[in-house]
């Protein structure tokens, strides 16, 4: 996305949207920068060739953040204060599927120190491209996923539904019976999959309305 900050604040502001969770964002260092329309970008890369996350908070949010957690390139979070309720957005970009074992390690013990570092009073939302795919059907994790997913699961899917039942988060894409065009968030030619998800704390998932998959050209 280098060069098109301004672009993804039009975009942002025509869908009313409040926050964003961005991967592979290729920006160098680790900063935030307003990016125009009341937006402020907060992000960690590194050497602006690959990887890099990254949150975008609206006007309003961006005057209550308490905390900026850049751990790495593939993750970040931050801590909000909303009204009397703190808030932590986490964007993740998790390795792909023929990425070494111990990359994968590595990320999967970067997600579980900032999810032990949050509190059970806080709320949790988390944004990302986890390269995994936990399938249509929610066998052995009926908490966590509710039965309306895409596709058979994988080794990587299924670290995240360990993930999502460790630290008792649901997987919202699974929780909303959704045609296929709204459930798939990556398309190669012929090949179709979703990798991208949203996550919340499970007590938490009856004030989710909707979690739909939208195509957004910038």
């Amino acid at each position: 996305m280098t060069g098109r900050g301004r672009e993804l604040a039009d975009v942002l502001k025509r869908r009313r949207i409040n926050v964003a969770c961005l991967q592979e964002t290729k920006w160098k260092e680790s900063k935030a920068r307003e990016i125009g329309e009341g937006y402020k970008f907060y992000y960690c890369g590194s050497d602006g060739k690959r990887n890099g996350v990254g949150i975008v908070l609206d006007s309003n949010l961006k005057q209550s953040v308490m905390n900026v957690k850049r751990v790495s390139d593939r993750v970040i979070a931050i801590k909000i204060m909303l009204q009397n309720i703190i808030v932590n957005v986490v964007s993740v970009y998790a390795p792909q599927a023929g990425c070494d074992d111990r990359m994968k390690e590595k990320f999967w013990e970067e997600f579980d120190t900032v999810m032990m570092d949050i509190a059970s009073t806080e709320d949790i939302y988390i944004g990302g491209d986890f390269n995994g795919h936990v399938g249509r059907l929610n066998e052995d994790y009926k908490r966590v996923h509710g039965n309306w997913g895409f596709g058979n699961r994988n080794h990587e899917g299924e670290a995240l539904l360990e993930a999502a039942s460790a630290f008792d988060l649901a997987i919202t894409n699974a929780w909303f019976k959704k045609k296929q065009d709204h459930l798939i968030t990556y398309t190669s030619g012929h090949h179709k999959t979703q990798i991208d998800y949203f996550l919340v704390r499970r007590n938490k998932i009856n004030c989710v309305r909707d979690c739909k998959v939208r195509r957004v050209r910038i």
